[in-house]
């Protein structure tokens, strides 16, 4: 199975891969759904196909925005330049996107977005004989309903599904709300995720308004709890979906890392033949980044889906630094939240120190001079242990 996570900018490419990625989806400065993000131009989406490539690992380039006729502008040329610095495929929703794609590099794989809610066989089998090489299915499939369209195609033809991460409260993150609320147009990269913010319902002969509160915090009604299928992989592969993708493009690289280093080490637990039984350690890491309340979507044909006390996500963990460089008797960090001299704190690492501590009782600046409360953002320190940690690796501290 390919782990496939998201890569907002160059640092959230390289926490990715670092954490044990299969490969990642990214956008150009156009033509993809997460305008927030901070995005790739021209040259960053060579040395991003450059840097995964050495890696062995793959890219695929989003241009799956629903387009209108001023957006075709210059798209050939950007077609033509993806094909060109060795993308590994484009994930596409609009018909006329995908025919230009055809034109303009025939040899370029295409993927079909979620957006294209895919829901059955016949489309699943439309857009097969249009020469995709992957259907990425809509949000509102059942494991049942999965394994159907699986077995209406040839092998061919890949299946890919998300597994975490938020849920839109629209179909398959088709959505007018933020445009109708904001002037931001979700399916052309800009939604204010209207989603998320407080409701109340008004009488509709005198407009009276009448607040729908549920201890005291108000309601919210349209926001999706997030989804997690980490416990599920088993389920997943049995249903025939290969890759396995997690939500976040527009999240922090502390996010993608804690995220695609737990699903990475279920993967590889699921593939190893072994038992499928998963350590707190694996699923603990889940809940130490920013996370609503869980919930497995449609795949079991679960209605509990709606997180209706908060929109806020939680954690009870900050990211304090992220290494740089590994010595002998420590390693260099750069300073991404406060913690001093005495703390405790977690190891977050794609090698055997994940999950254990460091206790910081000693630390100094790049001059040598001695520090005891670190709290200068991207400050570079160097802190004493002896545990063997990676460039990339990442230290955390539980609130106290």
């Amino acid at each position: 199975m390919e782990l496939l996570s998201p890569a907002g900018n160059m640092e959230k490419l390289e926490t990715a891969l670092h954490f044990g990625a299969d490969a990642v989806y990214l956008s150009g400065k156009k033509f993809g759904l997460r305008a927030a993000a901070d995005n790739f131009d021209g040259e960053e989406l060579a040395a991003a196909v450059k840097y995964a490539h050495a890696l062995g690992r793959k890219v695929y380039v989003t241009m799956n925005i629903f387009a209108h006729e001023t957006d075709f502008d210059g798209m050939e040329e950007y077609i033509r330049y993806i094909a060109g610095i060795g993308a590994d495929a484009v994930i596409v929703s609009d018909l006329g996107i995908l025919s230009l794609v055809r034109k303009c590099a025939p040899d370029l794989a295409v993927h079909v977005s979620t957006q294209a809610n895919v829901t059955n066989s016949r489309t699943a089998r439309f857009y097969a004989d249009l020469g995709v090489k992957r259907i990425v299915l809509a949000r509102e499939l059942s494991l049942d309903a999965i394994k159907k369209i699986r077995d209406a195609l040839s092998d061919e033809v890949e299946l890919e599904a998300f597994v975490h991460g938020a849920m839109c409260i629209s179909y398959s993150g088709r959505c007018l709300m933020s445009d109708y609320m904001t002037g931001r147009h979700a399916n052309r990269g800009e939604c204010a995720q209207s989603c998320r913010w407080e409701y109340a319902v008004a009488e509709k002969t005198r407009g009276e308004y009448m607040p729908v509160e549920e201890d005291g915090r108000g309601t919210y009604i349209f926001n999706s709890k997030d989804l997690n299928m980490i416990e599920h992989i088993p389920s997943l592969a049995a249903a025939g979906i290969y890759s396995l993708k997690i939500e976040g493009r527009v999240k922090s690289a502390y996010y993608v890392g804690s995220v695609t280093n737990a699903y990475r080490r279920a993967i590889d637990l699921f593939e190893s033949g072994k038992e499928y039984v998963l350590g707190s350690a694996v699923t603990d890491c889940l809940i130490k980044t920013s996370h609503r309340r869980f919930t497995t979507g449609f795949y079991f044909g679960d209605t509990d889906r709606q997180c209706y006390e908060t929109a806020k996500p939680k954690c009870d963990y900050d990211f304090c630094a992220v290494v740089t460089q590994t010595h002998a008797d420590g390693v260099s960090v750069e300073m991404r939240g406060r913690f001093k001299k005495g703390d405790t704190l977690e190891i977050l690492s794609s090698g055997g120190s994940d999950g254990k501590t460091l206790t910081v009782r000693f630390m100094c600046d790049k001059d040598g001079m001695e520090v005891a409360d670190a709290k200068t953002v991207q400050q570079v320190l160097f802190l004493k242990t002896a545990l063997p940690l990676s460039k990339g690796d990442m230290l955390r501290k539980k609130h106290a």
